[in-house]
Parts: C-alpha cells; sequence; structure tokens
C-alpha cells in the first residue's frame, strides 16, 4: 500500500529513463536515495525509445514528427497526473521544441512547485554546429521563464547559477556527480597496453578534437600509442592508429578503462562556459590523468600537476602529453589524485544531500 505521507516526485525529462548522459549523472542515480528518504517518484520522457533511436540520425523525418507529436500529448495527458505531486523536477525543459506552455500550467494553474535543473547553457543557440531537427525548432528565450516560475533551481556550475540568478534567487550548485561506489569504481592500471589517449563523448563535441589534431599527429611520429574515441559516431580524424568504439551504456566503463590518458578540449565560448565537466569527471573518477582546456569548470575540476593539466594551447597539449606517454609513474600519481577529488567533491556519495535539499 503507498504511504499517504510520502512526498511524489514527477520528474520531466527530454528522453526516456536511461537515454541520456545527462539524465542519468543528473538525477537517475540518485532515485533510490530519494526511496530511502521517504519519496516516491515516476519519470516521465517526452520522446519515446523509438524516436529516441532515430532523433539524431539522418532521413526518417515523418517518424520524426510523429514521434514528436506523440510526445506532446503525452505531456497534455500527463497534466491531468500534476496534481497529486509534491514536486515536478524538470530537467532542461517539458518539451524539447515551442514555449513553455506546460511549464506555465504546472506552475501558475495548478501552482505546483517546480525544481528546474539544467548542466548546459541552454538559454544560447547549441553552438554543436550539429544540424538536427530537433535544434531547428529550439525555443530558447523560454528559459528565463521557468527560472521564474521555479520553486528551486538546481545547476551545474557558477556559471550556469549566475544565469539564474538573475531571475529566482533560490539557485543550488549542483555538480553532475559519478557514482564512485556502484559503477565508476575500479582504478586504471597505468602499466597496461597498449598505451592509449582517449576521448569519449557525443557527435555533438566531437567537433572540439579537431582542435588538437595536429598535435596528436605530431606525437605519433614520436610516441608508439592508440587513439581511441568512444562515442554515438565515429570520427573524422586522420590518425594512424585511431580506433573508435560504439558507446554502450552496459561497457562504459570497461572501455573507458582502456585509456591511460584522457582528453577534453573545448573553445573559450559562452556554450562551452557551460559545459560540467563530464568527460573530466569520468577520467579522474577511474584514475585516468585528464588534460582539458582552460574554459569554465574544467579548471576547477583539474587540478594542474595534481590530478592532470590544463592546456591552453598547443604546445601545452604537445609539451603535457609527451610528459605522460612516457612516465607511466606519474600517470599513476595524478590518477589517484583524481580518484580523490572526485570522491570528495564530485560523487554522488558526497552530493547526495545537496540534492535532497532540493526538495526541502
Amino acid at each position: 500500500m503507498k504511504n499517504r505521507s510520502a512526498k511524489h516526485i514527477i520528474f520531466l525529462c527530454p528522453y526516456p529513463k536511461g537515454g541520456a548522459p545527462s539524465q542519468r549523472f543528473r538525477f537517475e542515480q540518485y532515485l533510490d536515495l530519494l526511496k530511502e528518504q521517504g519519496f516516491t517518484y515516476q519519470i516521465e520522457g517526452f520522446l519515446d525509445e523509438k524516436t529516441n533511436q532515430i532523433l539524431y540520425k539522418p532521413g526518417q523525418t515523418s517518424k520524426k514528427l510523429i514521434g514528436v507529436m506523440l510526445g506532446f500529448l503525452r505531456r497534455i495527458y500527463l497534466l491531468f497526473s500534476i496534481p497529486k505531486a509534491d514536486f515536478v523536477f524538470i530537467h532542461r525543459e517539458a518539451t524539447p521544441i515551442g514555449p513553455p506552455f506546460i511549464e506555465w500550467i504546472i506552475a501558475k494553474l495548478l501552482r505546483k512547485k517546480i525544481i528546474y535543473d539544467f548542466d548546459d547553457a541552454i538559454w544560447l543557440k547549441d553552438a554543436s554546429g550539429v544540424n538536427n531537427f530537433m535544434l531547428r525548432l529550439k525555443w530558447q528565450q523560454k528559459v528565463s521563464r521557468i527560472c521564474q516560475w521555479s520553486y528551486n533551481i538546481s545547476a551545474g556550475n557558477a556559471y550556469l547559477c549566475a544565469y539564474a540568478k538573475q531571475f529566482q534567487p533560490q539557485v543550488a550548485l549542483v555538480p553532475t556527480t559519478i557514482d564512485t561506489e556502484q559503477h565508476h569504481n575500479r582504478i586504471k592500471q597505468q602499466s597496461n597496453q597498449p598505451l592509449t589517449i582517449g576521448w569519449t563523448g557525443s557527435h555533438s563535441t566531437m567537433k572540439y578534437l579537431k582542435s588538437i589534431e595536429r598535435v596528436l599527429q605530431q606525437l605519433e611520429e614520436q610516441f608508439d600509442f592508440q587513439f581511441v574515441v568512444i562515442s554515438n559516431h565515429p570520427p573524422e580524424l586522420t590518425l594512424k592508429n585511431l580506433k573508435f568504439i560504439q558507446w554502450n551504456e552496459a561497457n562504459e566503463v570497461e572501455d573507458l578503462l582502456q585509456l591511460h590518458i584522457g582528453l577534453m578540449p573545448l573553445p573559450d565560448d559562452p556554450w562551452a562556459r557551460g559545459k560540467c565537466g563530464f568527460k573530466a569527471l569520468q577520467y579522474l573518477a577511474l584514475g585516468i590523468p585528464a588534460l582539458v582546456s582552460p574554459v569554465g569548470v574544467n579548471t576547477k575540476i583539474v587540478e594542474h600537476g595534481v590530478n592532470g593539466y590544463v592546456c591552453a594551447t598547443d604546445h601545452d597539449w604537445h609539451k603535457y602529453l609527451s610528459i605522460l606517454l612516457q612516465d607511466a609513474e606519474l600517470r599513476e600519481n595524478l590518477g589517484e589524485g583524481g580518484r580523490k577529488k572526485i570522491v570528495k567533491e564530485y560523487s554522488v556519495k558526497a552530493n547526495t544531500q545537496n540534492f535532497i535539499n532540493l526538495f526541502s
């Protein structure tokens, strides 16, 4: 029998449960902890599984349109369930396109407490350059309105928090976190072969690898290593020892453990400053030293010379990759520093109360 005193949360998110890293690492890994705290919940993705699988692939426009239309119908039908909720947690937006009419109904007509969560500068036009069906129909200006209507805002870094505080004083910095006990709970053995540099991410951020392609080509002339890309789309890189691994949630940790060194190059622009350093968090959690661009939260996560290196120029990328490729003991020491940093500041355990407090 349902506990009548339990507070009920309805999670509104773009994708089905487990359908996107942002959902998994922003709130889904806290669900069992919410249960332990006496909450009940339901997760309502805008897209169904079939539409989510084809959305970012070319073609099949009619199926995509039908999937989006069904998503809107599900959102409208869901409004009849909202009155039973104590909180409505909205990750990024209730609908991925169009104005915030669902959020307005929830906040103004149904008068429910919205917890608004985002981990990107979603009020800006996505600078990824991906020309896909959904991005052409975005309505970025709705973000400020949703902030105004929210009871609490959960933002992934200080840059995002500063934006949200223009519209709502109740803003909590809730970093993207790693489950270091149940998921990212292994440590890279730096003596393993073959020596591997790598990158993980989606097709939308893969273009940033181009900025260091020349450096990697130069390093290939000096050292014997392979370069691994873990993604949902093969890379377009001209490297001698390039290995592509199709991203798969079931093998995520095992695939990452092939890397001896993890990379996260970024341009210094408003969109990139909103990033929450997820790649670096994953590398460091597994004891893999991270090399990152000095953009946004990267310089908070990566401590230069302690758990990785911050690389501002091609010279920096070349210099520190060269050093690490030749020194397994240094890679191991930096990896240990990274693991300690994540457990202390960016783990689920370290941030559980921070997350739970959103619903107080």
